[in-house]
């Protein structure tokens, strides 16, 4: 069950949404903070009184105003919560959409879910909310389906080389010219070919173009 729940949010008309999300899924009590700080000051004070939150709700990237904060963002402030309140869930909200940082948010920050800001944020809160009432943690399914099929590729440092490259505009035989000129090894043309190539299949790509876009969607450029 989740019937305290506190929200993180920097942005006004953000963080109303999500309060009348709550209300929709009828949750006993929300409470809200515009700064990290002021989350973990709350949190801190519910649960030495004996009325812990059940979950917090968080932004990750908090813009400034010239108030001086300890704690700036998300990052910094979910392992600053599990010190004060393991147990408690957490939640991310956030327009992040790089698979390796969320992927990242899971495996070494522990959270339990996470929604982007996109369209229909609103409709996939709902179903987040549900799945962790259940004690499930809530990992969208279009992230966790190109973090698997980024994880089928194992790149090479020489791989994300020629991607670099190609990202900046460099044609192929351009590569194999910049490669010879630093020495970089292997630096024939037939062999970034080879391994462009390779990439495309292993990944189900026709073009380089698309095998460029999912590079910056996951993360790796």
């Amino acid at each position: 069950m989740i019937d305290k729940v506190i929200i993180a949010e920097d942005q006004e008309i953000a963080n109303l949404s999500v309060q009348r999300t709550m209300e929709e899924l009828q949750i006993a009590a929300v409470d809200h903070a515009f700064y990290c700080d002021d989350a973990l000051h709350k949190i801190t004070v519910a649960k030495q009184k004996g009325s812990p939150y059940d979950l917090l709700i968080t932004d990750l990237y908090f813009e400034s105003d010239g108030n001086h904060q300890q704690i700036n963002g998300g990052f910094e402030l979910i392992p600053a919560v599990r010190q004060v309140q393991p147990e408690i869930m957490i939640l991310i909200l956030s327009a992040e959409h790089r698979p390796a940082t969320i992927d990242l948010l899971f495996k070494n920050y522990q959270i339990d879910g996470y929604v982007r800001k996109a369209r229909h944020d609103a409709r996939e809160l709902k179903l987040a909310m549900v799945t962790l009432a259940k004690g499930e943690p809530y990992y969208p399914r279009a992230l966790a389906q190109l973090i698997k099929q980024s994880n089928t590729y194992e790149f090479t440092e020489f791989d994300i080389n020629i991607i670099q490259l190609l990202s900046q505009g460099y044609q192929q035989k351009e590569i194999s010219g910049y490669f010879h000129e630093r020495n970089i090894r292997p630096s024939s043309l037939s062999m970034i070919e080879k391994r462009l190539k390779q990439m495309r299949d292993e990944l189900g790509f026709v073009k380089n173009e698309q095998l460029l876009l999912f590079c910056k969607d996951a993360g790796i450029l």
